[in-house]
């Protein structure tokens, strides 16, 4: 007997045929599409969701997923236009961007130039922000949705700066908390509203976040850019400090996207099935400067060139890196406007023994030194390197080394006497490594602006020089431009999303379907 016979026999004829009506139906309709996730896999998760608590890549990361900017950075260093439909320059001092009507922010409050406004007042306020915009003497709400960024005199960079603007939900950060503090207050490392809370037009939402466990997003439902062909619906972001469980993640099938990978995993991405690696050529200089406030020898400029002269970066990039690293001997790379061909790396110890028993340091001294451990590529181990290499001109180093979160707030105290810093330029301008590098600090105002140079040709000798002036001071230690690399498997495709900056573009990832 046929199942359907067997039916028939056992049930009324109006059950029957709502049954085979009903099997009819769900045979017809289409299965549900799954969401699509995608597990990745950092060296480290943002320390807060204030985006201008901290200036970082961990942060300028999370701001394009939770955010959008005015514009952004293409691949060609150009700019699209975001949150900012189209800009143009009214005068010498005046840009005014048009923005976009009809987008929402994460609260459901609508978004308009008073949050434009509201955003850059409060960059103005971030002691990791406001150098940036110590140009900008007024910012205006022509309507709401026309804003004026006015400065002081000509800027080059009025573009450059822009690509920082990420709106925030001005209402739903303004007012207080119950227990009376303000909801827009900026404090490093500290339990406020806006370092637990966010609400911002990107593509993701914050679905759940364990503070170095895992922080989990979903796709945000009323995301204007119905024009991004991102498919992701979910993405779980997991910190995995050690290197090599974090590549063991991507090739066991446990994670979709890691970054950054090690050098010494390279080769063996390479070599799996399954998974494919993405190279870029870096920008990011990895430096180690001197604290000569902490430590009087560094005072000597005969001393500051001894340390450089004693640090060997082509070895440090050969053999650490094992070549996924340029050496350098200034910040800027290779095609920005600073970028001195003239100068080159100086290693030399006999050299730097000579000077330091010209300076009157031939038996040398003991100092501090901090790095972080999962920050950069090889941070610790680099570390390690260079106090070896200074005890040959007899500088013992008393090494310490810790986790990103725990590093930032030893760095901003300048802890220790040597610390290691990497840059990148988000302004993809040579000013930009001066301005937060080289500077002397100051509180109040952020250090200085940029040079208003806006000739280009004439911009470029001046920054040459500023790049030859630290070279022969030896304010610093630089030692190589970092690579980048991310894996991925199959199907997963990053390379579109991907950029020199490392700010991985991934409203737009599009991940391929079975």
């Amino acid at each position: 007997m046929t199942r359907q016979n067997a039916l028939q026999s056992f049930l009324p004829k109006k059950t029957l045929c709502a049954l085979i009506g009903s099997a009819t139906l769900a045979m017809a309709a289409p299965a549900m599409a799954e969401d699509v996730t995608l597990r990745m896999a950092y060296d480290a998760d943002p320390v807060t969701l204030d985006i201008h608590e901290q200036l970082s890549g961990g942060t300028l990361q999370l701001s394009h997923m939770v955010y959008d900017p005015l514009i952004r950075w293409n691949r060609d260093l150009g700019f699209d236009g975001r949150l900012a439909k189209s800009w143009e320059r009214v005068d010498d001092n005046t840009m005014r961007f048009h923005l976009r009507e009809g987008v929402k922010f994460h609260s459901g409050n609508d978004f308009s130039a008073k949050d434009v406004v509201w955003t850059i007042e409060r960059l103005k306020k971030s002691a990791d922000f406001k150098a940036i915009f110590e140009p900008f003497t007024d910012v205006k709400a022509v309507d709401d949705y026309t804003v004026d960024l006015v400065t002081d005199k000509p800027f080059p960079l009025v573009l450059n700066a822009a690509t920082y603007i990420f709106p925030m939900d001005s209402a739903f950060y303004s007012g207080e908390t119950e227990d009376g503090k303000a909801k827009d207050e900026i404090a490093k490392a500290a339990n406020t509203f806006a370092s637990r809370n966010e609400s911002g037009t990107g593509p993701y939402k914050v679905a759940d976040r364990q503070q170095g466990v895992k922080i989990s997003f979903e796709r945000f439902e009323d995301y204007w850019d119905t024009e991004s062909p991102g498919n992701v619906d979910d993405i779980v972001l997991t910190p995995i400090k050690e290197n090599a469980t974090r590549v063991a993640a991507l090739l066991s099938g446990d994670m979709d996207f890691i970054a950054p990978v090690p050098p010494t995993d390279l080769e063996r991405i390479r070599k799996q099935d399954g998974v494919h690696l993405v190279e870029m050529g870096g920008t990011r200089i990895i430096t180690f400067q001197m604290n000569q406030e902490r430590v009087e020898a560094f005072k000597d400029k005969r001393v500051r060139q001894a340390v450089n002269y004693a640090i060997n970066q082509e070895g440090i990039a050969q053999k650490l890196m094992k070549g996924f690293a340029t050496p350098a001997a200034q910040m800027s790379p290779d095609g920005y406007q600073g970028h001195n061909p003239e100068l080159t790396p100086r290693y030399d110890v006999a050299k730097a023994k000579e000077l330091m028993k010209e300076a009157g340091y031939e038996d040398g001294f003991e100092i501090s030194m901090m790095a972080p451990n999962n920050r950069y590529v090889n941070d610790a181990k680099i570390a390690q390197a260079v106090a070896s290499m200074l005890a040959r001109i007899n500088i013992t180093v008393d090494l310490k080394t810790l986790p990103k979160a725990q590093y930032w707030p030893e760095y901003d105290a300048r802890a220790a006497d040597m610390m290691m810093i990497g840059w990148h330029s988000d302004t993809e301008d040579s000013a930009n490594f001066f301005e937060f590098l080289t500077f002397c600090p100051d509180a109040d105002s952020g250090v200085g602006q940029y040079n208003s140079e806006t000739d280009t040709e004439k911009r470029a000798k001046m920054l040459q020089a500023a790049e030859k002036a630290v070279y022969d001071d030896a304010g610093f230690v630089p030692l190589h431009w970092q690579n980048l690399a991310w894996g991925a498997r199959d199907g997963v495709n990053i390379e579109p999303v991907l950029n020199v900056m490392n700010f991985p573009y991934l409203g737009d990832l599009v991940i391929d379907q079975e």
